[in-house]
């Protein structure tokens, strides 16, 4: 049971702590208000009891204004502003009492029962900057001057926005507060229920009663043992069972290292995990791997599992499959503990089309929260699209923003499906060459790159330490530049296409592997606009693709990854690849690295979710898999067992992790690609002070292999693939240094006191490499390493101190 003070209701019983609250006294009474405001309403208002009784709207009218009318876009502000301040002082004039006792249950369409919504003030000095000139984007890319028009009306759309949101709303601050408005507020006189619902009645749910929606704004939703369809809660347990924040929030790192993870999928056993269990189990182990920030998938309450929590249902409500809302709140706090941000996979690019559970079809019209027709369908998706032109729509997803910061303590987003929003083609179909005349034209959703340079706005203005990521695989220009200088306003863009090249490679031969096409995939970002690379997240790993592991490997994972059995061909190809793909895709894809949990070991096999045989629109026959767990789970005890090859993989990818985490490579101004050998096999650049040599030769090593560099001095190796720890074969001495010379002054070269160091290449003296001075590769200095076949090794300055050898 959870329960409210003088209300009883009815819950999932597994979730909570007891049956019923300490102290609970039947006969206590509280009221619920519901009236008219001030501002007069064209009917009479909703009202709410928990009597047994079929809750009706007031007595003499049903005219669906009595809730509220629909605010479409700023230009219809100015005729319905006083219906949206009746909205906001519903229960503050002229109010008809309604007693209310606690006659048992009652639940909202088979759905409402218990949450308290605290009103909470503005803390510290957070405001949202008013809107810039907007026209920095065309310093920072001179091409955009091209497509001027469109961009300037972009922006004037926005300050726009912005003016009619400061001017009806009194600030962006305010207008994303919904939350403290709608659903079911309680306030010193009592619990208030607001809906944005123009085309409907409002009924509740009682045991005699009639079942409609969820209401839109729940902040908990729960689906009861047996039964197909959620019950909305009013979730509001005792003040001495709420959840209190222990640990402030981290501050965000210079460089994100970013471990995807789902919490439902992160047992070792086939169960669906808790908040508990994670908090407990998983945090700790992504402290030790070196990882500075969670990216929590599924948070969102999702009817349908299998949707990996991308078909939303409730929007304000996380995920109780997993545990309660104070649950999640620990999680977050243990998490902070760490010193781990944590990052929250939002979803504002589309809706389930579940009518029952979710937004569809609330209110009765197709159009209410979505486009109407075609437009409001995505067709591949088979969800609902968003109109970010509706003024209700905007309040609604800006408040939901703001409510998972504000009450969960999240540290930032990774928006999804970006793209998705960005155009109406929803790049279905699509292929994006870069030609600008691709993003900035008629097929553009200006309504959608408004709402994102909004919300932006809104998260950067008051949670300056916040993160903001967004999924985008089109490569919109401006989409990492402040919305003040013209942009989209977003940290970092998800670098979608390195995980596509490296499947692309991965069917291909080793002989046909290019490593320009490498590099080229790899660097090929906007100049300061961010990127989080990635070579795999959860995409790869869902059931008809694979993950980079079983790519390499297959059905020799099954039988040769024990270190007491001889290992084959492919299992050694593919734990070397492994590690090297990996390591140049956080080295070279970006300024973020993002791993999918599991993947860091080389998790066999793929993601399936519980599923039923199912029969598609078109008529084709999908089976199932007997509603099996199996694969929807995380073998952590592979990557930790000594005795498996996976824990090479694991521990590499814990060194790549602690290694960037000292030298801050990835944010490093510093960038310079100087090999890229297709003869050789070799890729050769710097990041920072450190130098990377990829040989992916498959059995070629080279010895005497020249490298530049920019910094003179002793280097040393300080990762290396081939190490035994990482399952490697120990073909490098870790205790050699390798040294460029400096020449304090011109020399002749004829000269014979100096000529064993222009005659040949190196000489070695007591593992001291000394290597010839001079430009290479474009580099003004360079040394001789030894790089063995299929192996990435990483080179530092070993003092920066230090004087380098002269001669």
């Amino acid at each position: 049971m959870v329960y409210a003070s003088g209300i009883r209701l009815p819950c999932v019983p597994h979730l909570y702590k007891s049956s019923a609250p300490s102290g609970f006294n039947g006969d206590r009474r509280r009221k619920i208000f519901a009236g008219k405001s001030s501002k007069e309403f064209d009917a009479s208002p909703l009202i709410i009891t928990a009597s047994e009784k079929v809750l009706v709207p007031g007595s003499q009218s049903d005219d669906p204004s009595a809730v509220t009318d629909q605010l479409e876009t700023p230009e219809t502000v100015s005729e319905d502003i006083e219906v949206r301040n009746g909205i906001e002082s519903l229960q503050m004039e002229d109010n008809e009492n309604v007693e209310i006792e606690d006659h048992g249950p009652v639940t909202l369409q088979g759905k409402v029962s218990s949450e308290k919504s605290e009103v909470k003030s503005e803390v510290g000095p957070r405001s949202i900057p008013p809107p810039g000139a907007g026209q920095k984007i065309y310093e920072i890319d001179p091409n955009l001057l091209g497509h001027r028009q469109h961009l300037d009306y972009r922006y004037g759309r926005y300050k726009q926005m912005c003016e009619d949101i400061d001017k009806y709303e009194g600030g962006l601050a305010a207008f994303s507060r919904g939350y403290e408005k709608f659903g079911f507020i309680r306030s010193d006189t009592g619990i208030t229920y607001r809906e944005w619902a123009p085309g409907a009645k409002i009924h509740m749910d009682t045991p005699s009663g009639i079942k409609d929606s969820i209401p839109a704004w729940i902040k908990f939703s729960v689906q009861a043992p047996g039964e197909i369809p959620y019950n909305g809660i009013y979730y509001d347990p005792p003040e001495e069972e709420k959840y209190v924040f222990q640990h402030p929030q981290p501050k965000k790192p210079k460089s994100l290292r970013i471990y995807e993870a789902h919490v439902g999928m992160s047992s070792t056993e086939p169960i669906i995990n808790t908040y508990a269990n994670f908090r407990d189990d998983v945090l700790p182990r992504i402290k030790r791997l070196g990882y500075n920030a969670v990216q929590i998938m599924a948070v969102q309450e999702h009817s349908y599992y299998a949707s990996f929590g991308y078909h939303v249902t409730n929007f304000f409500a996380p995920s109780s499959r997993c545990g309660t809302p104070d649950d999640l709140k620990s999680l977050i706090d243990k998490a902070h503990e760490l010193g781990l941000l944590v990052l929250m996979d939002i979803v504002h690019s589309h809706a389930s089309n579940n009518v029952l559970d979710g937004l569809n079809m609330f209110d009765g019209t197709d159009g209410h929260y979505f486009h109407s027709g075609s437009r409001g369908y995505h067709w591949m998706w088979d969800s609902r699209l968003f109109n970010y032109g509706s003024w209700e729509v905007l309040r609604f997803l800006l408040s939901n923003a703001r409510w998972w910061l504000e009450e969960y303590k999240f540290d930032g987003f990774r928006f999804d499906g970006v793209t998705s929003m960005m155009y109406t083609h929803h790049g279905l179909q699509v292929a994006f060459t870069g030609n600008y005349s691709e993003y900035f034209g008629f097929a553009t959703d200006v309504d959608a790159v408004v709402y994102l340079m909004l919300v932006n706005d809104m998260i950067h203005g008051l949670y300056p330490e916040a993160v903001s990521i967004g999924e985008d695989v089109s490569g919109m220009p401006t989409f990492c530049i402040p919305v003040q200088d013209g942009g989209v306003g977003f940290d970092y863009r998800l670098q979608m296409a390195i995980a596509d090249k490296w499947i692309q490679l991965l069917k291909k031969r080793d002989e046909d592997w290019k490593m320009g096409e490498i590099v080229h995939t790899m660097t090929n970002r906007r100049w300061l606009e961010k990127c989080v690379a990635y070579a795999e997240s959860h995409d790869q790993a869902l059931v008809g693709d694979k993950t980079i592991a079983f790519w390499l490997m297959d059905k020799d994972m099954y039988d040769f990854m024990a270190l007491d059995r001889p290992s084959t061909p492919l299992i050694d190809r593919g734990i070397a690849l492994h590690k090297m793909i990996r390591l140049i895709t956080m080295g070279l894809g970006g300024e973020a690295y993002l791993n999918f949990m599991g993947n860091e070991f080389g998790h066999p096999e793929w993601i399936d979710f519980p599923r039923v045989d199912q029969r598609l629109p078109n008529g084709q026959f999908v089976p199932g898999n007997n509603f099996s767990y199996d694969k929807c789970r995380r073998r952590f005890d592979l990557g930790d067992a000594d005795y498996l090859r996976y824990r090479g993989m694991q521990e590499f990818d814990r060194a790549m992790q602690h290694l960037e985490e000292k030298y801050g490579f990835m944010t490093s101004e510093h960038q310079y690609v100087s090999r890229k050998d297709e003869g050789d096999r070799v890729i050769v650049f710097e990041r920072g002070n450190l130098v990377f040599v990829f040989n992916f030769h498959w059995n070629s090593s080279y010895s005497d292999y020249r490298v530049g560099c920019l910094k003179p001095g002793k280097y040393k190796i300080v990762l290396d693939s081939d190490d035994p720890l990482f399952g490697g074969y120990k073909r490098l001495d870790h205790n050699a240094e390798y040294f460029s010379l400096v020449r304090k002054s011109p020399v002749d070269n004829s000269s014979p006191a100096l000529a064993p160091y222009f005659m040949v290449n190196y000489r070695v003296l007591n593992a001291m490499v000394l290597v010839q001075e001079g430009w290479y590769d474009d580099q003004p200095h360079s040394f001789l390493v030894y790089a063995p076949s299929r192996t990435a090794v990483v080179y530092a300055l070993a003092d920066e101190e230090e004087q380098p050898l002269n001669v």
